[in-house]
């Protein structure tokens, strides 16, 4: 007999899942190791059906699918590397973890084009990618912790954060203490995958 939640499928990822798009998540810890300590859980909902190339890249480096020698590849065990207070968080850059690697699922080149600039970065919890120029999409991404509308139509917003509880592990990241825009104790994506 298989163990049934008692209280059903979370109702936002449903939802979310109806209206053909993805959910992924983060598991996200304070520091390494035996003193790691587990923030918290952030729900995305990928904005499937307006952004399918990004969506994708940023679903299978979640959920391992990618593989780099036959090894799975993404963001389990890497850091978010830059987080600036009422802005963002900045993470996924598994190659070098400092926010210089680049590396994407679209074979022939470690970037890929700006797919659209459908969706705006209008509030808090909005996903979108880093680059370094247009048409540079890598594995980095980044999580607004306010509007940033001087970033619409420069990096790709696809998806965002799905509900409350996941906003709150969001904030917890904002508030690590940092020195240069690095937290002083790693934040770490711990798990991750697809919901």
């Amino acid at each position: 007999m298989s163990a049934v939640d008692p209280a059903g499928p979370d109702p936002s990822v449903t939802e979310a899942i109806n209206k053909g798009n993805a959910v992924v998540f983060l598991d996200v810890t304070l520091g390494e190791g035996d003193n790691a300590a587990l923030l918290g859980r952030i729900k995305l909902e990928l904005f499937v059906q307006d952004c399918p190339k990004t969506c994708e890249n940023f679903r299978q480096l979640c959920t391992g699918e990618f593989l780099v020698s036959e090894q799975p590849t993404g963001y389990k065990g890497s850091p978010f590397h830059r987080v600036i207070k009422d802005f963002m968080l900045q993470g996924g850059d598994f190659v070098k973890g400092d926010g210089t690697g680049q590396r994407c699922i679209h074979g022939g080149s470690d970037t890929f084009a700006d797919e659209n600039f459908l969706h705006r970065h209008d509030q808090p919890g909005m996903l979108s990618m880093a680059n370094s120029g247009k048409d540079t999409n890598a594995c980095q991404f980044f999580i607004t912790t306010a509007k940033a509308d001087w970033l619409n139509g420069v990096h790709v917003v696809f998806g965002k954060v799905l509900d409350a509880e996941s906003m709150l592990t969001v904030r917890k990241c904002e508030a690590v203490p940092v020195s240069n825009q690095k937290p002083r104790i790693p934040l770490i994506i711990t798990e991750c995958g697809e919901l």
